[in-house]
């Protein structure tokens, strides 16, 4: 509750604002409103003073010979040939340049999210968009997730999954009707999970009867039920990681029936991405990156270079490397995350908004 006490009162007095933590009211995670950054500025976190005129990358995927395409927030899309050394704007046809979410598809296409003008996908390498919507009921996309059954998408309306003879947009199942939907994942029995702004987590099984909220205490350490998800990640023993708006990393190794809070060795409780791979688990929070091999009993950071703390997206490269992104830019690591080198040149231009934030 502390935590919570010293983030309002930064924020009341108007002193420097950590730009790491997502400030709700004590009790908010309950049931709520949303955290205070959800509620004021949808996708990004506050720009700090050596944040201003730099290029704030909200998702980042990678394709195939070291092309990397960058989403960001309020410049629209950025493509490089040669893994981040040299970026150019490729906008043709994007109608929306706050960019949530890239993920490449087997086929070569890329497709992105947008915060307020739906998927967007290109199949000339970044080159022309084509708007994807047909089937959508909201045009808010948080999430985009790429399995062998196909495209699934996290919207401001629950889960969507395209139809690709049809091209169109079908809802998964029934039970997120209106609900934020900030995060995907699937585990290898065929079990789909989503995160979701205020409403916690919930599963799904094919031929079940719809989504079911797994109400069995994503509780941190100060005894808070946490509500705002915003990554999730499945490790090879297929258990299930959640990452949360401002309560830390959940585990859970029985399919969400029981959770674990494996995130107290962290500096930071705001968790932007999550990675499991054979040599650990990653995730980008607020002041960095950190590994853990022990499922969380210790945290070991990976800032070396990392010249930007505030982390919005973290990806795998090629070769055991990753990709963050940053309020300032991109960032590259090819040793594992041991160290980081600054990848933006060209990551620059101007912001023209297509609406107003209220």
């Amino acid at each position: 509750m502390l935590r919570h006490m010293l983030v309002l009162t930064a924020l009341v007095l108007g002193g420097p604002q950590e730009p790491a933590q997502a400030a709700s009211a004590p009790g908010a995670r309950e049931g709520g409103g949303p955290p205070a950054l959800e509620r004021g500025h949808p996708g990004q976190d506050p720009a700090g003073p050596a944040d201003i005129g730099n290029t704030s990358i909200q998702a980042l995927t990678a394709a195939a010979g070291g092309v990397v395409y960058a989403g960001s927030f309020g410049m629209g899309i950025f493509r490089s040939n040669d893994r981040g050394g040299s970026w150019a704007a490729v906008n043709e046809g994007l109608t929306d340049p706050f960019v949530l979410c890239l993920t490449t598809a087997k086929d070569g296409a890329i497709y992105a999210g947008t915060f307020r003008g739906g998927v967007f996908r290109s199949r000339d390498a970044g080159r022309s968009w084509q708007p994807v919507n047909k089937g959508l009921k909201r045009l808010e996309i948080k999430v985009l997730m790429m399995d062998p059954k196909g495209l699934y998408a996290g919207t401001g309306d629950g889960v969507y999954l395209l139809n690709a003879t049809q091209d169109q947009w079908k809802v998964v199942t029934t039970g997120l009707d209106e609900i934020l939907v900030h995060a995907l994942a699937r585990t290898d029995d065929g079990t789909l999970y989503a995160g979701t702004s205020g409403k916690g987590l919930h599963s799904y099984k094919e031929r079940s009867g719809g989504w079911t909220r797994l109400r069995q205490g994503l509780r941190d350490h100060e005894g808070l039920v946490e509500n705002f998800i915003r990554v999730l990640a499945v490790d090879k023993e297929q258990g299930v990681y959640v990452g949360t708006f401002d309560g830390g990393v959940f585990r859970s190794g029985d399919g969400g029936k029981t959770w674990l809070p494996i995130s107290r060795a962290l500096p930071n409780d705001s968790i932007r991405g999550l990675i499991s791979n054979e040599r650990g688990v990653y995730v980008a929070t607020g002041r960095g990156v950190f590994k853990t091999i022990d499922k969380g009993r210790q945290w070991v950071p990976l800032n070396k270079g990392l010249g930007n703390l505030s982390v919005q997206v973290l990806i795998e490269g090629e070769k055991g490397g990753f990709y963050a992104g940053t309020s300032s830019g991109v960032f590259r690591s090819d040793d594992d995350g041991l160290t980081w080198t600054a990848v933006s040149q060209g990551l620059e231009g101007e912001s023209i908004a297509p609406f107003k934030f209220n």
